[in-house]
């Protein structure tokens, strides 16, 4: 079986470049999008030319802001919106789809925001809500987490760890022991665990050429 994570930063400017086509080339089995910035209604006219797939979003109340969508090649068994705590599920970040063997969850987690404003809320509230949420589902079969987890975990995972530490959102030791968490419950970082040295990213700032440069972030 083959899973897919994509951040997408607006599903809608998304699928009006290459979304749909390299989606189709990819022919993933499960697809998790996050950040699509868009209603249900919005996301599947969005992807109205993708074939092939059942499709499940979820939005927050906000418009154009946050959200998260799967997209399934087979009909889950069940798909459940959020995790059970209105003053996260308002934001959109997580939809679970249940299959014979295993859960799928891709989730949005929240960034801290500039001055780390978000911070506590996202260390102290959402991580050990979702944490707790993703536990409870283990308890009844294997759990795959997909998404953008907003967090660079090790220092391998940013281009500058010295300069973006316990200043930079995404890389404070709070949100470090958030993931360490998770760890620590089971959870496996699977591309770090194949890849031990590898240096890959999967963000980019748009500002000073980071992308031409590889100043990146691996979320």
């Amino acid at each position: 079986m083959k899973l897919l994570s994509f951040n997408v930063n607006g599903v809608r400017a998304a699928a009006g470049k290459t979304l749909i086509e390299d989606l189709h080339e990819l022919d993933c089995d499960v697809v998790g999008l996050q950040e699509t910035k868009a209603t249900p209604e919005q996301v599947k006219e969005a992807l109205a030319e993708l074939k092939g797939y059942h499709i499940y979003a979820f939005s927050a109340e906000k418009k154009g802001y946050s959200g998260t969508a799967i997209l399934s090649k087979v009909e889950p068994l069940s798909v459940t919106m959020g995790i059970g705590i209105a003053e996260h599920d308002n934001e959109g970040r997580a939809i679970t789809a249940e299959y014979e063997d295993f859960y799928y969850v891709t989730t949005y987690v929240p960034n801290s925001s500039s001055g780390l404003r978000r911070l506590d809320y996202r260390t102290q509230e959402w991580d050990v809500a979702f944490l707790a949420y993703l536990n409870k589902l283990e308890e009844k079969k294997p759990v795959v987490v997909c998404g953008d987890l907003n967090v660079a975990h090790q220092e391998i995972d940013l281009k500058n760890p010295k300069s973006n530490y316990n200043k930079t959102p995404g890389y404070t030791q709070a949100e470090i022991d958030g993931m360490t968490m998770m760890i620590e419950a089971g959870f496996v970082d699977t591309f770090r665990t194949l890849y031990p040295d590898t240096i890959k990213y999967s963000w980019w700032s748009y500002r000073g050429g980071a992308r031409s440069k590889n100043v990146g972030w691996r979320l």
